[in-house]
């Protein structure tokens, strides 16, 4: 299909879905005008129309997050677009890995997901309410947000050592959440913990065993 079989709106625009190809996940539904689909499939760069600036808008140029495009694909009505890219970072402007992060429907089930926790020490980081625990942490720095981690990881370990279930699942969820507010402070994703954990299952089980007992 070429761009003349395309149907764009009244205003120009065709939706883009962006995807994540590695992973298949959606990244951010953004609009594309003919000039700005000529210009991604140029550079190979994702390039949108920003529809509150009204203007080109080419991902990554500011941030540096830029989508590299594997692929384009048309709909069945030739009028919403799939566009599947590697990327070099966060998809959305809040540093989230995607721009869809606020559940809507089950809501109760995913409020507590780790990525909605990230989301929201994100947030305490940008805006530093006041009276809040999070912003006491952000604004005494890393070596604090260290310090809170060494304790929390003493206080698993004694949980753990006395076997007591439920004090240690108190203290783990502590811990994980002094580990989320270090990642924060240091810029690091869940996407960036998932994908060095996923990296890990290619390690020669042999390998594994080696470096575990030096």
């Amino acid at each position: 299909m070429n761009l003349d079989e395309l149907k764009f709106d009244e205003k120009g625009l065709i939706p883009a879905i962006v995807v994540d190809d590695e992973t298949g996940k959606v990244l951010t539904l953004a609009y594309m005008s003919r000039e700005s689909l000529q210009i991604s499939m140029e550079k190979k760069l994702t390039c949108f129309w920003s529809r509150s600036r009204q203007e080109l808008w080419l991902k990554g140029e500011t941030s540096g997050n830029y989508q590299h495009i594997v692929s384009i694909t048309a709909d069945c009505d030739g009028d919403a677009l799939e566009v599947r890219v590697k990327k070099d970072g966060p998809a959305c402007h809040t540093g989230a890995e995607s721009c869809f992060h606020n559940p809507v429907l089950g809501e109760q089930t995913e409020k507590f997901k780790l990525e909605g926790l990230y989301q929201l020490l994100l947030s305490r980081k940008k805006e530093l309410p006041e009276g809040s625990y999070t912003t006491y942490l952000f604004q005494k720095g890393l070596d604090k947000i260290l310090k809170k981690v060494g304790e929390e990881s003493t206080e698993v370990i004694i949980a753990g050592k006395a076997e007591d279930k439920a004090e240690t699942i108190y203290e783990i969820a502590d811990l994980a959440y002094h580990v989320l507010v270090l990642m924060v402070q240091m810029g690091i994703s869940v996407e960036d913990i998932r994908a060095e954990l996923a990296s890990r299952h290619i390690i020669d089980h042999k390998v594994k065993q080696e470096k575990m007992t030096k």
